[in-house]
């Protein structure tokens, strides 16, 4: 999600974000597959989980994962589906809703059911704790100041969890994979976690090395579970992403702020873009249009008849 309010962190330089401790993971073939020979991190028991951020209300169903269109196969197993490059894509992970005509790609809650037929995205939010589930967590796994006061994101409300070593990672990824494992299950194609970027909101106790080893974790499970994975915003990242594992790249508001092109290079356009303003839209139009997929939608990820729903591709 957007930040409110705040000013975006870039530009770390890559060259200085890793001291060699993320493995290297799955890298993308010419045939539009990722190889997912990474073996399976194991998963820890959790607590009941709570809908993720802006989730629907409904139970979800499951669905049978959508054949796969042509220009996004499987073509061997233990290959993972990429999503089909500059295809009409729907963002949807404030609530599920049939998406309109054309659209081959859609993001959703790690609560919902796919939209049958079409390339569907599972969001999850990964490096946060949303308000109504932040006391199921483990209260050590909550990043703490100095004064033992949990660190918060004030523009969402959400405790930044704690993955400032390997072993805290370690259990922050096995609750996390969980999740990917239900991803897995109902039938979705990738999954998007969010929040890559918390730890420039952590006040410096969390660094990009700590950022990078844990979406490792996170990548090396979904390839296990043939699922691919994509780099939400952060996009001094972007030129980490084969050490990381990760396939493809969620922008937003990427025109805004002149990223696109960064992103574009990094993942061979194979980039969807988010953008939540008019100005935005047109400029990664005018940048872009041939080449990513690209939606103009409104800040709270609304669904139709909501007065705030907006969604614009031109």
């Amino acid at each position: 999600m957007p930040v409110k309010g705040v000013s975006r962190v870039g530009g770390l330089g890559t060259a200085a974000v890793l001291s060699g401790a993320v493995a290297t993971a799955a890298v993308l073939t010419s045939c539009g597959t990722t190889n997912s020979s990474a073996p399976e991190q194991p998963s820890r028991a959790a607590p009941s989980e709570s809908p993720s951020r802006a989730a629907p209300s409904k139970s979800p169903r499951t669905s049978k994962r959508p054949t796969p269109s042509a220009s996004a196969s499987r073509s061997t197993p233990g290959t993972v589906q990429l999503p089909p490059l500059h295809a009409d894509f729907d963002y949807q992970i404030g609530g599920a809703y049939p998406p309109p005509t054309g659209v081959r790609i859609v993001s959703r809650d790690r609560t919902a059911a796919p939209a049958p037929g079409l390339y569907n995205i599972c969001y999850v939010n990964a490096f946060q704790a949303q308000p109504d589930e932040r006391a199921s967590w483990p209260a050590d796994l909550l990043l703490r100041d100095a004064d033992g006061e949990v660190v918060v994101d004030e523009d969402w409300g959400e405790a930044l969890l704690d993955i400032g070593t390997a072993a805290k990672r370690a259990r922050v990824a096995a609750r996390v994979n969980r999740w990917i494992d239900g991803c897995a299950t109902k039938g979705f194609d990738a999954v998007e976690p969010d929040n890559y970027d918390s730890y420039t909101r952590s006040d410096d106790l969390l660094t990009a090395n700590d950022a990078t080893a844990f979406i490792t974790l996170l990548s090396r499970h979904a390839h296990a579970r043939r699922l691919a994975i994509a780099q939400k915003n952060t996009v001094e990242l972007a030129g980490l992403r084969k050490r990381t594992g990760l396939d493809f790249a969620i922008a937003e508001e990427c025109a805004e702020y002149d990223e696109c092109g960064e992103y574009a290079q990094a993942f061979a356009d194979r980039v969807i873009v988010i953008e939540y303003s008019d100005s935005g839209l047109r400029k990664a139009r005018s940048g872009f249009a041939g080449r990513l997929s690209i939606v103009r939608r409104d800040v709270d990820v609304s669904t139709p008849g909501s007065s705030d729903y907006v969604r614009k591709v031109r």
